[in-house]
């Protein structure tokens, strides 16, 4: 398996809305229940009003996930949100997570307006895959069939010939690998990792990371193992090898939240970002979850996996963008006819080999869909 060039996003200079601490600052402020209870009602009101529905990330706030529920709407990994979104009959889409899943469900329903809480909530993945060097990188290549991660820009879709998530990455791989091509991936090394090892795929890769995901320690987690043998292990893919190897489940978090759920173990080390312990939590509350560490005993905080962008979504986000009609996503033509044959080529795999992807279980979890 060979390594690209390395890009880095985790530049000291780095500015803008490409910066974590631009991020945190932006981060809405905690509202006290009065205000919490005002903001949802809100909300709701006027996602009625505009004929709107709500499709919400398991990493954002906990209040904006169950305003999704609340009010028709859907909370969900990147895949589900995509088809969620597409289905949906609702003139509007507000999609609460970070801008390529805004961006996704635009170039899916062109005629439907999508909103955003806040424009700037982006991914280090996708700032990590910039359009021209990645280009660059597949006119070295032209004999590789391009796949990308759904943690993209729209233009990086837009060049590639298959999208893939966490939860369909393996299936789709594996079938490009028994037709005998060969792969060029991108952005994330430690998923795009996994994925050869379980299939074998000859794989090409551009060198990026989520820093919440890459952060997680394994060495440290191997020592909180000892304090909790009896404890199931799961482990989202855009983790270190490390990380994973010590995994009983490896999987997207749609799957780890199953996992939870119909699990027998009673406490569960879960190393993803902790936005997901908030759905974990409400459909499972008699299990213990524990989080993953990210750093050793000297560090001031032992686990701190939540992504900065995905905390700037909140019910002060949602009640904005409705009522201005701020964060509005546009895929400019013809960038989105291009990026819209990669993510239909996903869903039209995922529709015709259900088998290959974990499935909801009758009467499980509404929506949950193999995201």
């Amino acid at each position: 398996m060979t390594t690209a060039k390395l890009y880095d996003f985790t530049k000291p200079d780095a500015e803008g809305h490409s910066c974590t601490a631009y991020a945190w600052a932006k981060v809405p402020a905690v509202l006290g229940p009065a205000e919490r209870d005002a903001a949802r009602a809100r909300a709701a009101a006027l996602l009625k009003a505009h004929d709107a529905v709500l499709v919400a990330h398991y990493y954002v706030d906990g209040d904006v996930q169950d305003l999704a529920l609340e009010t028709g709407g859907i909370v969900a990994d990147s895949l589900e949100m995509a088809r969620f979104g597409r289905d949906q009959p609702a003139r509007t889409l507000v999609v609460a997570g970070v801008r390529f899943m805004g961006e996704t469900a635009k170039i899916l329903s062109p005629d439907k307006r999508v909103l955003m809480p806040d424009l700037d909530a982006t991914c280090s993945l996708d700032l990590g895959c910039p359009i021209e060097d990645f280009a660059a990188f597949c006119d070295a290549h032209p004999e590789r069939t391009v796949v990308v991660y759904a943690n993209t820009s729209a233009a990086v879709k837009a060049r590639a010939d298959w999208m893939v998530t966490s939860s369909c990455a393996l299936a789709i791989v594996q079938h490009l690998k028994e037709r005998g091509e060969k792969v060029l991936w991108a952005p994330d090394r430690h998923l795009g990792r996994y994925v050869q090892h379980q299939t074998g795929a000859d794989m090409l890769m551009w060198n990026g990371a989520c820093i919440v995901h890459d952060e997680f320690k394994g060495i440290e987690l191997d020592l909180l193992k000892k304090q909790h043998p009896d404890a199931m292990i799961l482990v989202h893919p855009e983790s270190p090898d490390s990380v994973v190897a010590q995994a009983h489940v490896v999987g997207s978090t749609s799957q780890l939240l199953k996992a939870v759920v119909d699990g027998r173990a009673k406490e569960y080390i879960v190393a993803t970002d902790n936005g997901m312990f908030h759905r974990m939590r409400q459909l499972a509350p008699d299990k213990t979850l524990i989080e993953a560490p990210t750093a050793g005993n000297s560090a001031t905080c032992k686990s701190c996996a939540h992504c900065p962008w995905m905390a700037m979504n909140a019910l002060q986000g949602v009640v904005a963008c409705l009522e201005t009609g701020s964060g509005e996503i546009v895929v400019p033509e013809p960038t989105r006819s291009q990026a819209l044959g990669c993510i239909e080529r996903m869903l039209d795999f995922v529709a015709k080999h259900p088998q290959a992807i974990a499935q909801p279980r009758s009467g499980f979890v509404p929506h949950i869909g193999a995201a």
